[in-house]
This record gives structure tokens, sequence and C-alpha cells, in this order.
């Protein structure tokens, strides 16, 4: 039992440190872009959003020079949520759990850690950062395509569903709370913020897809809807919801314990508020139902520890005392 919580507990936050290596790319990739050919304080404006959107709390954020601080979250590994930390961290857990994995996922994500360390060290990135974040967002999908590909889906695979969802929903859940102002001053349409809304989906990897559902006008509203409530979309809250809690449902249903329905309870709970919850009254209080969302997660990783980590742990411990 002790194995089988340190192989889970490895998957779920090897899934959780590359999407959280993606998620930081793709939003440094957007902001570059979105900084050509724009006055100063817009710019500041929205380099610190992208320091919210990423928990980045140091009292230097605020400085007019930003790339001291894009070097410190792209390469420096001594910053736990930098680039590099959390892809050295995705695959230090891989490392751990080889022989539950394909020879296929181990190669290719060793590979992305060699390249992208050789790339950090030689300070290589700088000189074409864009194309540096563009090699490890398709990276991280390739990764999760070759899991799919080359995985049996069990037990296992499915701690990297959880894994990746749960860390899906926070990013995004976190990146709403960022734009929350502007998203209520476009609601009281006193000023125009189309290029924000668009740099906002784009941060989701949801323009295209919310373009296919509505049109590229966007508006607060319906971007909000969408990412928090779309059902087909990948990166959407409730898409992610859905994904979790099949997955501990199903991982419940293997283990057929009454102390492993936590999990499944607090994913159920998640789930719940997203699909029969008032969608006016949440985007009318979208702050708070945020902050909510956020709880959800919490409240799920805390679950799956507990029921299948610290447990486990505790078990083998009382076993062999005895």
């Amino acid at each position: 039992m002790a194995m089988l919580s340190r192989v889970a507990d490895s998957l779920y936050w090897m899934s959780r440190y590359l999407e959280r290596a993606e998620h930081t790319a793709r939003l440094l990739d957007v902001t570059l872009h979105q900084l050509i050919d724009v006055d100063a304080s817009l710019a500041q404006q929205r380099w610190l959003r992208l320091w919210e959107a990423l928990h980045y709390d140091d009292a230097g954020r605020g400085s007019h020079d930003p790339l001291p601080v894009i070097a410190q979250v792209t390469a420096d590994t001594h910053y736990a949520d930098s680039i590099m930390a959390t892809l050295t961290a995705a695959r230090e857990n891989a490392r751990q759990v080889r022989e539950h994995i394909s020879s296929e996922m181990w190669e290719h994500l060793n590979r992305l850690y060699l390249e992208a360390r050789t790339t950090c060290l030689q300070q290589e990135w700088r000189d074409a950062p864009s194309q540096f974040y563009g090699f490890m967002k398709s990276g991280s999908h390739l990764f999760q395509g070759i899991t799919d590909a080359t995985m049996r889906h069990g037990e296992g695979w499915d701690y990297i569903q959880i894994g990746r969802a749960v860390e899906r929903v926070s990013n995004t859940a976190t990146v709403l709370q960022a734009h929350t102002s502007t998203l209520q001053a476009g609601w009281r349409r006193d000023r125009p913020q189309h290029a924000e809304w668009i740099g906002l989906l784009k941060m989701c990897s949801a323009f295209e897809a919310y373009c296919k559902v509505h049109t590229p006008e966007v508006t607060p509203q319906r971007l909000c809807a969408f990412l928090l409530f779309d059902t087909e979309f990948p990166r959407s809250v409730r898409f992610c919801a859905d994904t979790i809690h099949a997955a501990i449902t199903r991982n419940t249903q293997r283990d057929r314990v009454q102390s492993s329905q936590q999990p499944q309870r607090a994913s159920g709970q998640l789930k719940a508020s997203l699909e029969y919850g008032s969608l006016d009254e949440q985007l009318m209080q979208l702050g708070n139902y945020i902050q909510t969302v956020q709880l959800g997660c919490i409240n799920i990783d805390t679950a799956i520890h507990q029921t299948h980590i610290a447990y486990a742990v505790e078990h083998s411990l009382l076993n062999e005392r005895t």
C-alpha cells in the first residue's frame, strides 16, 4: 500500500508540475506578444496582471524593468514556480516511477528537460524567448499525447488526468481572477477592453475555440461563461471538473474502501457547483465564485493526499510496528 501511495503521489505531481511549466510558458509568450507597440502605462498594467496570474509576489514585481523577473520565472531553478524548476520537479517525479510509466513517456520528458536545461544554462532563450516558450508548450502537449497512446488507462493514468485537470482548474481560475477588474469594467461598458479580453482567451489557449462557439467579437460575459462553464473545451473549469470527478470515481470503484470516497465527495461538490449553479449569479459575483472554485481545488488536493497518500503511509508504519 505504501508503494502504491508513493506511485500515485509521483504520477499526480508529475502531471501537475508539467502542466504548470506549460502554463507559465504560455502566459509569458502571450504577454510578450501583447506588448508590441503599446504605451508604457498599458504595458505596466499587463505585467502586473501577469505576475498576479503567476502568483509572483516578489517586492520588485512593480519594477518598470520586467526583464529580471522574466528571467527568474523562466530559468531560475531556485524559484520554485519557474518553468525550469517545475519541469525539473516533473522529471524527478517521473524518474521515481519509471516502472509505472511507458518508456516513451520517460524518454520524451527526459529529453524535454535536458534540452530546456541546456537552453537555460547557456541563456539561449533570451535571444528568442517566444521560440523557447513554444518549445515548452509543444513538448507538454506531445507528452500528453504519448501518455494517452502508450500507457494503460488504469489507476495510474487516472492520477495523471486528475493532476493535470486540478492544475488547469487552478490556473484558469487564477488567470480570471487577475483580470476580474478589467472584466467588470467591461460589464459597465465605461471603457473598451477588447484587446485585453482576447489576450485573456489566448492565455488559456481558448481564442480559436471561443470564436468557433461565438464570434471574434468578444464580450466579458461570454468569455467568462466559456472559460468557466463550457462542457467541451479542455481547459474550461467545467470540463476539468468533469474530468477530475470521472477519474476519481473510477479509482474509488477500484479501491472499494469507504474512506476513499472523500475525494469523490470533494470533486462532486465542485462539479455540482458548475453544473447546477446560477450562471447569472455566479458571473455577477465573479470574484467570490472564483475563490470558491480555487477552494474546491484545494479540497480535492487535500482529500487525495489524506486518503491515498498520508493514510497509506500511516497504515504502513502501523503495520511495521505491530
